[in-house]
């Protein structure tokens, strides 16, 4: 990590030197000798070397092309200005997005409910190979736009784009923006017309084929989402990364799930704590 860290804090500053800002000598050894040991998405604003580092990484343009910098999409291009600065850093959810990719095989088929721009869509088109595929879930059309792009931009054929939110039946719902990319979500005061579709119709009617892995991250909407892919969990018995946003949809997600047959284990913290779990059907027994 500490080489890996060094080299990319090393790029960052020679861009900005190549667009005119340079920082004090000084301050770039003692932030180059702190980072180095350091997960870089875990620095607080708080501290000074947070603070000088998001100074450092706010000088970059935005839509530049850069290379993601370590973990398993190391190499590949990233759009600055996409997201936060932990996905071209290698940084992002670091535990989970390890996690995530070591579970996965080569010809899986995975769901990425709630695509966002395609970081996680990354990692599993990585993962499983030319003979696996993606589904990528993303109901904004912003979104879907960059995530096409960063599809683009590193050669993907391995993904299929739904450009639809995931709910509990087929219908029409209202987008409403947040505060950032991240945080839109359906609700009944939606500014925003869009398709919802259920994966057990996906899956039941061809449309897709089904999945060994989810993922799952929908701001809220994640317990309608599991009431319409019911068939699906029941019997392809996929697994599950969930994120669920509130504790009455953590709550109706891990009864339903367990009512299932899933076993459920916390990212971190306990079970009733976390807010990211991975769900599991226990192996079969030979009869």
């Amino acid at each position: 990590m500490g080489a890996l860290a060094q080299r990319l804090l090393l790029d960052s500053i020679g861009k900005l030197r190549r667009h005119g800002v340079t920082l004090p000598a000084s301050l770039t050894g003692r932030i180059q000798k702190r980072f180095a040991v350091i997960n870089v998405s875990g620095i607080s604003k708080k501290r000074w070397i947070g603070r000088a580092l998001r100074l450092l990484l706010g000088l970059l343009p935005r839509g530049l092309q850069v290379p993601i910098l370590q973990g398993p999409l190391r190499g590949y291009r990233w759009i600055v200005g996409s997201g936060v600065h932990g996905y071209w850093l290698g940084t992002y959810e670091l535990q989970k997005q390890l996690v995530f990719s070591k579970s996965i095989k080569a010809g899986m088929v995975v769901f990425d409910v709630g695509a966002h721009v395609g970081f996680y869509t990354m990692l599993a088109s990585v993962a499983v190979g030319d003979h696996g595929e993606v589904i990528a879930f993303e109901p904004f059309p912003e979104n879907v736009d960059i995530l096409r792009r960063h599809i683009a931009i590193n050669n993907r054929r391995n993904v299929q784009i739904v450009e639809a939110a995931v709910g509990d039946q087929n219908s029409t719902g209202r987008f409403k923006r947040g505060g950032d990319s991240f945080t839109g979500r359906i609700t009944e005061n939606g500014d925003l017309s869009l398709p919802l579709v259920t994966l057990d119709d996906l899956v039941s009617t061809r449309a897709v084929r089904p999945p060994q892995i989810i993922k799952m991250d929908i701001e809220g909407g994640e317990y309608d989402a599991l009431v319409g892919a019911q068939n699906l969990l029941k019997t392809c018995r996929p697994q599950i990364f969930l994120s669920t946003h509130g504790p009455d949809v953590h709550t109706k997600c891990i009864s339903l799930l367990q009512a299932m047959g899933y076993d459920l284990v916390p990212l971190h913290g306990s079970l009733e704590s976390t807010d990211e779990l991975i769900a599991s059907f226990p192996p079969r027994r030979d009869s």
